[in-house]
C-alpha cells in the first residue's frame, strides 16, 4: 500500500503504508488514513516528528560508526541499500515546515 501526503502549498509526499503510519505515529497521530491536520495542529506534529526522527537518526549513526570497523570493501558485499527513516521523513517534515508557514492543512490517504 501507498500514502500520499498532500498539502497546497507543497508537491505530494508518497510513502509506502508501513513507513507512513510511522511517521504518523511519530506525529502524535492515529494510523488511520484518510486523515488530515489542522493548521493549528502542524506545530505540534512537527515538533514530535523532527525530536523522533533526530533520535533515530542518533542511533543509526552510533550503529554506523560500530558496523563501519567490520566490512573491509562495502562495494563488494550483495546487500540493497539501507534507506534511513531520517532520509525517508525529510520531505515530510518539509512538507510539515511549508504548511506552518501557509497556514494549511495536511491530508494524507491511500494510492497516489
Amino acid at each position: 500500500m501507498l500514502v500520499t501526503f498532500k498539502c497546497k502549498v507543497h508537491g505530494n509526499v508518497v510513502m509506502f503504508g508501513d513507513v507512513a503510519k510511522q511517521m504518523l505515529r511519530f506525529m502524535g497521530h492515529c494510523e488511520n488514513i484518510p486523515g488530515a491536520l489542522d493548521p493549528q495542529d502542524i506545530d505540534d506534529a512537527l515538533c514530535r516528528l523532527t525530536s523522533e526522527i533526530n533520535k533515530l537518526h542518533q542511533l543509526e549513526l552510533k550503529a554506523a560508526d560500530e558496523d563501519a570497523g567490520d566490512v573491509d570493501d562495502v562495494a563488494e558485499l550483495d546487500m540493497e541499500p539501507v534507506i534511513s527513516l531520517h532520509t525517508r521523513a525529510t520531505p515530510l517534515i518539509e512538507m510539515l515546515q511549508a504548511a506552518k508557514k501557509a497556514d494549511c492543512h495536511v491530508m494524507w490517504q491511500e494510492g497516489c
